[in-house]
């Protein structure tokens, strides 16, 4: 199994590209973006040194599979998928922060909270909460979206619309699309037996309007509990069986590692690699309720370059 941790096209009409942490985007003619889903991975906002087999493809095929669920909320920037691990959009304008949306208590916000936090990007928390205590309305949590190598960091509306990173008027869509996406990715969840926990967004704007951006409810993005067991193990203090990216970060924090100065990405061997894979394909099937088909992973670059090019010439 060959993983695509490296990418470097030459499309029709390309003006230039950006490679993400995870994702490279192709800027076709300032007016379209391809964005490829690589199988690199991160974590704690470092990119782990081997990809992962198969991860773009399962991202790409959810995200799309999402973004298609949701146009009756937003408009959104996708136009198609011309290959499993790739999605051509509109090009958008980003807004340099991410919309993040909690339900429950728990990851980074519990963490603070634990410390004695009791408001989080202007948001104020009660006292007394608990560990994965679901919230009494969901919450917006925004960050600034960093540059590569560096921290997203906290911010508020307030300081959101102080810096100008938006207008009140967009602010007050931003907002509203977060909480109706957050509830039907919560509705969809529900169906498969999952509870999405938080999730993030990213929002631009085309041609003047408001569009939804990049990936939506996937598990590199957002954190899912099981539904069964849920109270039960909440009422016994008991950590939640989950699915997200979780289970990597708690791999590197069991080895020492979290993204500090100094600290050293622990090896990551061939089990390791395929036990990823395979949690990734398990989180895949119980998202979208459907099983995962392996693609080819032979010559990936050629097939995404071929497939890529004949859409665009259409």
């Amino acid at each position: 199994m060959k993983a695509l941790v490296k990418t470097d096209f030459n499309f029709p009409g390309q003006k230039g590209v950006y490679h993400g942490k995870v994702r490279d985007v192709y800027n076709i003619n300032d007016e379209k973006l391809v964005m490829v889903a690589t199988d690199r991975i991160s974590a704690f906002d470092v990119v782990l040194p081997k990809g992962i087999p198969f991860k773009g493809q399962m991202l790409n095929q959810i995200a799309a599979k999402f973004l298609d669920a949701t146009t009756d909320i937003c408009p959104n920037w996708k136009i198609a998928t011309p290959d499993p691990m790739v999605t051509v959009g509109v090009m958008c304008k980003g807004f340099p922060v991410e919309m993040i949306v909690r339900g429950y208590l728990c990851g980074s916000a519990w963490r603070a909270y634990k410390s004695g936090v009791r408001e989080i990007c202007g948001v104020k928390l009660p006292d007394g909460m608990r560990e994965n205590e679901r919230f009494p309305e969901p919450i917006i949590t925004p960050t600034t979206k960093a540059e590569m190598g560096l921290h997203d960091e906290d911010i508020s509306k307030e300081e959101i619309l102080k810096q100008g990173l938006a207008t009140p008027e967009e602010y007050a869509v931003l907002e509203k699309y977060t909480l109706a996406l957050f509830k039907r990715g919560t509705e969809i969840a529900a169906e498969r037996g999952l509870i999405l926990v938080d999730t993030k967004y990213e929002f631009g704007k085309h041609n003047g309007q408001i569009y939804l951006m990049d990936e939506i409810h996937t598990p590199d993005s957002s954190r899912y509990f099981y539904a069964e067991g849920y109270q039960e193990r909440f009422e016994k203090g008991e950590a939640q069986k989950q699915l997200s990216k979780e289970f990597v970060r708690e791999w590197l924090m069991a080895n020492d590692f979290q993204g500090k100065e100094g600290q050293q990405v622990p090896e990551m061997t061939d089990e390791i690699v395929n036990s990823i894979s395979e949690r990734y394909i398990e989180l895949y099937e119980h998202i979208t309720g459907e099983k995962f088909q392996k693609n080819n992973t032979d010559e990936l670059a050629v097939r995404i370059e071929k497939n890529v090019t004949e859409f665009l010439n259409k």
